[in-house]
């Protein structure tokens, strides 16, 4: 067996390794996640309720035009309309 042939198949053996390990930790998380209380997969009897909250619309805008503050004086010789 040469050089070249062992170094290719270990590290075949490495990426497999870190694939098998990416796996088992991606199905620990997602059996942890699933089982957490608060999230939606707490079981068939867990509901999303609705929350219906009823306003009237003013009739008119509370403010028809909002002008800010002017602090600056306009410089000499500009005229303001």
């Amino acid at each position: 067996m040469e050089w070249s042939e062992v170094k290719s198949s270990r590290l075949k053996l490495v990426a497999a390794s870190i694939g098998a390990s990416a796996l088992v930790a991606t199905g620990a998380i997602t059996v942890i996640l699933s089982n957490a209380p608060g999230t939606l997969g707490e079981g068939p009897e867990s509901t999303l309720g609705e929350t219906v909250t009823t306003t009237t619309p003013p009739t008119a805008p509370e403010t028809s035009v909002a002008t800010p503050p002017v602090t600056a004086t306009p410089p000499e010789g500009f005229a303001v309309p």
